[in-house]
């Protein structure tokens, strides 16, 4: 999963970029308070989260990391070549989840849980059906 010194120079971000995605990914899932809440919910088993600043920072690597990734794929000829329609709609599939939350982002979190309905119901619904889509 490392490249070889004689590619190292030109294929480190190409390296690094999917573990950052994964990475961040995962902590905005697993640790981000609404979402444990919501698991809460489902299942009634729960955990610590993070505070809302490392799941702003993880969700904007995340973010990034996705764009990366579109314009390592635009850019490179043989990527070019060899994409097709699906990968530029799993790309979006991907990618809608990440800005519909951020988008969804009004309040702190600890604000968010004390509350008993969703203020924004909108941005929250098009969150939801994102992911959904996202699962399909």
């Amino acid at each position: 999963m490392i490249p070889k010194d004689s590619f190292h120079s030109s294929a480190t971000l190409a390296t690094i970029n999917p573990y950052i995605f994964h990475i961040g990914l995962a902590v905005v899932f697993f640790s981000y308070a609404p979402h444990i809440a919501f698991v809460q919910r489902l299942l009634g088993i729960s955990w610590p989260a993070l505070p809302d600043a490392v799941m702003y920072m993880s969700a904007a690597a995340t973010i990034v990391s996705l764009l990366i990734a579109i314009l390592f794929r635009i850019t490179d000829p043989v990527l070019k070549r060899i994409s097709s329609a699906d990968d530029y709609i799993t790309w979006t599939v991907t990618f809608l989840p990440f800005l519909t939350g951020m988008a969804a982002l009004n309040d702190p979190s600890a604000s968010i849980l004390n509350r008993d309905h969703a203020v924004y119901a909108d941005p929250l619904a098009l969150h939801l059906l994102s992911l959904e889509l996202l699962l399909i």
